[in-house]
């Protein structure tokens, strides 16, 4: 697997509430047609197609991409929980890199209910299972709670209770989301918050939880165009965003074994990603300008930027305290708004994160742009599990 990979065109559309966008497949292909017009090339150049979604039937990827185009061309279809869309990602860079193929497609898409996840399944066992029963031991079934919430609010408090982190902390992440946010007219939500609003908002869990520290359920689709270097310079394509690193893993025994629910909700699936691509790229945390991370609540946020290194384990807060996490300070993460604020549509957001860094490092992402971006890091995470962590680089 030795060729280099380039994102050669990226789209996505406005995330929307539910009730108030297109259908999936309109969705996707308006996301498609984007991403091929961006990178210059037709869906008749596309060698191979990976669709991500979490909510639907079989081949809806297909259903999608045949607005687009009917090539006959092999379509994937893709489903790792929160993670889908990286994942879909990273089947494409790897048919491009290992040189099966020279342009390949990734599209994700959701079409999403109002309220809390939860499973369309009732006469089989959930997928989750196992997570929702250590979550009962170690938290509580916390009767009308989601999930969800008891999952990453419950490893949010696992900290609170160990390092001493502050609810004010959690609510001071969200009030950056919200900020970012503003700059982005792809966001579903881009009013900006206070910290003291997000703290008077209704208490979903006392103590630990608002209910603007949770992202909203989000209707949204996002494509991404990869080629290889050969087929870029044949076809004038452009060759400025370079994927440098990319890791997809899976649970080990530490998720369930430490009964820790840091690790339930996916610390050491992230901690090992983020690793293995420093380590394919020859850089470290300190190298990175802007980040993409998976802020699905305001505590996952803080979480991850233990997992990937930026500072030690418990020191969380402090990174928050001195600024670090926005302009000015030494990353910018999230500047979208992320899922707490541009939204969470769960197929599409791990090729929202690539759409928003690759304008990141080609310097077109206007009022949100970070100064001289050379490195860029995206984490999209889904229990269950899978963690995808991307390098994009500024080639050049």
């Amino acid at each position: 697997m030795t060729n280099n990979v380039f994102i050669a065109g990226v789209g996505m559309i406005p995330f929307r509430k539910p009730g108030t966008s297109d259908p999936y497949d309109v969705m996707g292909a308006q996301a498609v047609r984007q991403a091929l017009e961006d990178a210059g090339v037709s869906y008749a150049d596309v060698q191979q197609a990976y669709a991500g979604y979490v909510y639907g039937d079989s081949t809806c990827g297909q259903k999608a991409l045949y607005h687009v185009g009917m090539t006959g061309i092999p379509v994937i279809n893709v489903n790792n929980n929160c993670a889908t869309g990286s994942s879909a990602l990273f089947l494409a860079r790897q048919a491009v890199q290992s040189g099966a193929v020279d342009c390949a497609l990734a599209v994700g898409f959701e079409f999403m209910n109002p309220g809390a996840l939860k499973s369309v399944w009732s006469d089989r066992a959930s997928a989750l299972e196992r997570a929702n029963d250590l979550v009962d031991e170690l938290v509580g079934p916390q009767d009308g709670m989601s999930n969800a919430i008891r999952q990453f609010a419950g490893a949010g408090m696992a900290h609170m209770k160990k390092y001493g982190t502050r609810l004010e902390t959690f609510a001071k992440i969200r009030a950056k989301a919200s900020r970012h946010a503003a700059q982005n007219p792809l966001a579903v939500f881009r009013n900006v918050i206070s910290t003291e609003e997000v703290m008077a908002a209704p208490m979903l869990w006392d103590g630990v939880l608002t209910r603007l520290m949770a992202c909203p359920p989000t209707c949204g689709a996002a494509a991404t165009i990869v080629v290889s270097e050969d087929f870029a310079r044949r076809r004038g394509l452009r060759t400025d965003v370079r994927v440098a690193g990319q890791a997809l893993t899976t649970d080990t025994p530490s998720t369930y074994d430490t009964r820790d629910m840091i690790r339930v909700v996916g610390y050491d699936m992230a901690s090992a990603a983020a690793n293995s691509v420093y380590e394919q790229a020859g850089i470290g945390p300190d190298d990175i300008d802007v980040i993409e991370l998976h802020d699905c609540f305001a505590q996952n946020e803080l979480l991850t930027y233990e997992a990937l290194r930026l500072c030690a384990e418990g020191e969380g807060e402090k990174l928050v305290d001195d600024g670090n996490n926005t302009y000015g300070g030494k990353w910018v993460v999230n500047p979208s708004g992320g899922l707490l604020s541009k939204g969470h549509p769960l197929g599409a957001t791990g090729l929202a994160q690539c759409y928003e860094l690759t304008h990141q490092l080609r310097g077109t992402a206007e009022a949100r742009q970070v100064a001289n971006a050379r490195n860029a890091l995206a984490h999209n995470v889904g229990l269950g599990g899978a963690c995808v962590v991307t390098l994009y680089q500024k080639a050049g």
